[in-house]
C-alpha cells in the first residue's frame, strides 16, 4: 500500500531518509556506507546487489540466458539482447539524405540540424546553443552540478543516463557491442567502430599538410605535431 498511498514507513537512522520498505532502506544504507557484501568466488570482485553479482557470474560461466528468437544469438544481459533486436529489426526506418544514417522520425529531425548547423535551444546564462532541448538540459546540469543518474553499486553520479549505462559495465564486466567478424566485444559503440576500421582499412582522419590518413583522431593529432614542431 505504501507505493500507492505515498506512505514511507521505514526510516534510516544514519541518513534520515524514509522508504516504503525495509529492502529499499537496506539499499540506501549500502549506498551510504559503501558496503559490498556480494563477492564473486572466482575473481573476488564485490557488488552491492545480488542481481549485479548474478550477471557478473554469468560472464565467467559463459551463461547467456537471453536468446534472440529470430537468429538464436544469446547474451549475458537483457540490455545486450535489446540492442541486438533493435539493430536486426531495423527500428530506424527514416534515412538522412545527406549521410545515409537511419533514425526514428523525431530523431531524424534533430539529426538534420547537425548538417544545417541549426541550434535553436539556447542557454541564456552562458550563451551556448544546442540542436535539441534534451542536450540543453544536460548542459544546464554542468552549471548546476546536478547528477541525477546514480550508480547503485558505488554511488557515483552522472549527468546523462548514457554515462551511467557505460559505467555499470565496469561493475558487471558486460561488453555490449560485439563485432561478428572476429567476435571481439567492447564496452562502447565508439570502440567497436574504431575496431572495425582495422578490418576495413578505413582511415577517415587525413592530415591536411601531407595527406597521410589515420583510423583514429588521436593518431592524427599526434602526427600533426610533426608539422607544427
Amino acid at each position: 500500500m505504501g507505493i500507492h498511498t505515498g506512505g514511507k514507513h521505514c526510516k534510516c537512522k544514519e541518513s534520515g531518509k524514509a522508504s516504503i520498505s525495509s529492502s529499499y532502506l537496506a539499499k540506501d544504507r549500502k549506498s551510504q556506507t559503501g558496503e559490498r557484501p556480494f563477492v564473486c568466488n572466482k575473481c573476488r570482485k564485490s557488488f552491492k546487489h545480488s542481481s549485479s553479482l548474478n550477471i557478473h557470474i554469468g560472464i565467467h560461466a559463459g551463461i547467456k540466458p537471453y536468446e534472440c528468437k529470430k537468429c538464436g544469438k544469446a547474451y549475458t544481459a537483457f540490455s545486450s539482447l535489446t540492442n541486438h533486436i533493435k539493430t536486426d529489426n531495423g527500428e530506424n526506418p527514416f534515412q538522412c539524405n545527406t549521410c545515409g544514417k537511419t533514425f526514428t522520425s523525431s530523431c531524424l529531425i534533430i539529426h538534420m540540424r547537425t548538417h544545417t548547423g541549426e541550434k535553436s535551444c539556447e542557454f541564456k546564462k552562458c550563451g551556448k546553443a544546442f540542436i535539441s532541448s534534451s542536450i540543453l538540459s544536460e548542459h544546464v546540469r554542468i552549471h548546476t552540478g546536478e547528477k541525477p543518474y546514480e550508480c547503485n553499486d558505488c554511488g557515483k553520479g552522472f549527468i546523462r543516463s548514457s554515462g551511467l549505462t557505460r559505467h555499470k559495465q565496469i561493475h558487471t564486466g558486460e561488453r555490449t557491442y560485439e563485432y561478428n567478424k572476429c567476435t571481439k566485444s567492447f564496452f562502447r559503440n565508439s570502440d567497436l567502430i574504431t575496431h572495425k576500421r582495422i578490418h576495413t582499412g578505413e582511415k577517415p582522419y587525413e592530415c591536411m599538410e601531407c595527406g597521410i590518413a589515420f583510423s583514429v583522431s588521436s593518431s592524427l593529432t599526434a602526427h600533426a605535431s610533426i608539422h607544427t614542431g
